[in-house]
């Protein structure tokens, strides 16, 4: 087992691996950029770093100063989170060369699911169903000959990114090569490649995943699924466990194909397959997320499975600490607070002049604020993770609304009042949800 691991990353999810890494008996090494010196994770971590200036270029991601910090404090391992460089197989390969163990995936499977293209096909002969689509597009006419084939809508992707970064809906033909190239720029932009794909384009799909893992003694298995369609701008606000959607029959052949899927790949660590779910029960993959993914304690509170320390036993070389699969106990739901303006979304960053958390049996918040600390303007905004769990769904919404009315923030804005309308509404009530909810939740909205 590791001695000491460093972290790179910050936040709620640098607390939570610090946590993770306490109860192992293994030590902890915090890094922080000047805006997050006063930052819990640099607080109750064994060790602390400063990496550099705030700007995450030139800290979070800049991986020399990673690895440097982790060689000065002589760290055995790196775990990267969620975000900034957690998918970043450039930097998995200088840890591996600098003999610093990563906590995640092989880095050559983070490069191919890293690209999209790479991983459709790495589905396909897996065995695993995906959409009508395409490789890379390299003219007009490969488009207009792809969209003919496809049939309208289609949709555009970015081979190497996400995000709703270099993606484009079309759906006729006028808007077609002018969708293409506008997709390309912001690819480039973005991503530094223009490679844009194609695929046939679902209408008011579910957005379902399911949590993989594998270690490296041959064992792959699931934990279950999460249901991820609250969205806005591709950007997840609340996912929950088990999805509401699922009958057992799909439920069964969603999670092994997803098991197939890594046990053909010899995936090791944790990892996410996402699915796109349609109205007639078919789903579809859509791309593979070869990190610990932001809601993972829906699938924590179900299951009793840690995933943090699943992922650092198996990077240190260990075993699966469970056997099989895990049938999901009641349900669990995950609402994300960020500080940002409830109306139009914009960010608030600022001091907090108040707070208070709620709490009680079946609650779980995840966060890195605490009454007088600065939220700075350089990072995601999320602010806490609202976790509640109980018998059923319909007991977990009220749970979750219970907390909302708790949860004060003072001095910056917060989302909290967006999800006590959300979490009210009696189609989100029922589990009518997709993809486009919020836009058609805001849309009814009066001015």
């Amino acid at each position: 087992m590791f001695e000491k691991v460093l972290i790179a990353n910050r936040g709620e999810i640098a607390l939570r691996i610090i946590r993770a890494l306490r109860e192992l008996g293994i030590g902890s090494v915090a890094v922080y950029s000047r805006a997050d010196a006063d930052a819990l994770h640099v607080k109750f971590a064994d060790e602390a770093v400063c990496i550099g200036p705030p700007p995450s270029a030139q800290s979070y991601l800049n991986i020399p100063a990673l690895i440097s910090a982790a060689e000065i404090t002589r760290a055995d391992a790196v775990h990267p989170g969620y975000g900034f460089l957690s998918e970043n197989a450039e930097f998995a390969e200088v840890c591996e060369k600098c003999q610093i163990r990563w906590i995640g995936p092989q880095s050559q499977l983070m490069r191919m699911m890293g690209d999209k293209v790479r991983a459709r096909a790495a589905m396909e002969e897996a065995g695993v169903p995906v959409l009508p689509g395409t490789g890379p597009l390299e003219s007009e006419r490969e488009v207009r000959a792809a969209a003919e084939r496809i049939g309208f809508p289609v949709i555009l992707k970015a081979s190497a990114g996400g995000g709703g970064r270099g993606m484009k809906i079309v759906e006729e033909a006028d808007h077609l090569v002018s969708s293409w190239n506008t997709a390309r720029h912001e690819a480039e932009v973005s991503f530094g490649s223009s490679a844009v794909y194609m695929e046939r384009y679902i209408r008011r799909p579910r957005h379902v995943e399911v949590q993989v893992v594998g270690d490296g003694h041959g064992n792959y298995t699931h934990l279950g699924e999460r249901e991820c369609s609250i969205q806005r701008r591709h950007q997840k606000l609340i996912e929950e466990a088990p999805s509401p959607a699922l009958d057992e029959v799909t439920r069964e052949r969603l999670t092994s194909s997803a098991v197939k899927a890594i046990q053909t790949l010899g995936y090791e660590n944790a990892g996410t397959l996402e699915f796109l779910l349609d109205e007639d029960g078919s789903f579809y993959f859509m791309e593979m997320n070869t990190r610990l993914q932001v809601e993972h304690p829906v699938t924590e509170l179900v299951t009793g499975v840690d995933l943090v320390r699943e992922q650092v036993r198996i990077a240190a070389g260990e075993r699966l600490s469970f056997q099989g699969t895990r049938r999901p106990r009641g349900h669990a739901i995950e609402i994300r607070v960020n500080a940002e303006d409830p109306v139009s979304f914009a960010p608030s960053p600022g001091t907090i002049t108040g707070l208070n958390i709620p709490g009680g049996l079946g609650v779980r918040v995840d966060t890195h604020v605490y009454e007088g600390c600065v939220v700075p303007p350089h990072y995601d905004s999320l602010l806490a993770k609202l976790i509640v769990h109980d018998n059923n769904r319909e007991l977990a919404i009220r749970r979750g609304l219970r907390c909302l009315d708790e949860f004060v923030i003072e001095g910056i804005k917060s989302n909290i009042a967006f999800h006590q309308r959300l979490l009210r509404d009696s189609r989100f009530m029922a589990g009518k949800i997709h993809t486009g909810f919020i836009a058609e939740l805001n849309a009814l909205e009066p001015a």
